[in-house]
């Protein structure tokens, strides 16, 4: 029951993520984001959020296996 818990809120979490419109860009990015005007800028956010999903996605996978090793020990 416990993993299911975890999987939902993990879920939910992303979906938020997602929803929100996120500036995630560094200041390079934000000056080529607005020179490309309204619609390529939201394209450009997006990917970076896509890019940086992997990352998290694997730190969160290996905290997650680092706390069911600490846990039963």
């Amino acid at each position: 029951m416990k993993k299911w818990g975890m999987f939902v809120s993990l879920l939910i979490f992303f979906i938020c993520a997602m929803i929100i419109d996120s500036h995630a860009q560094c200041s390079i990015c934000t000056k080529t984001a607005q020179q490309m005007g309204e619609g390529p800028g939201k394209g450009l956010n997006a990917g970076i959020l896509y890019l940086a999903a992997a990352p998290l996605g694997i730190l969160g996978f290996i905290g997650y296996k680092w706390y069911q090793s600490n846990r039963s020990s």
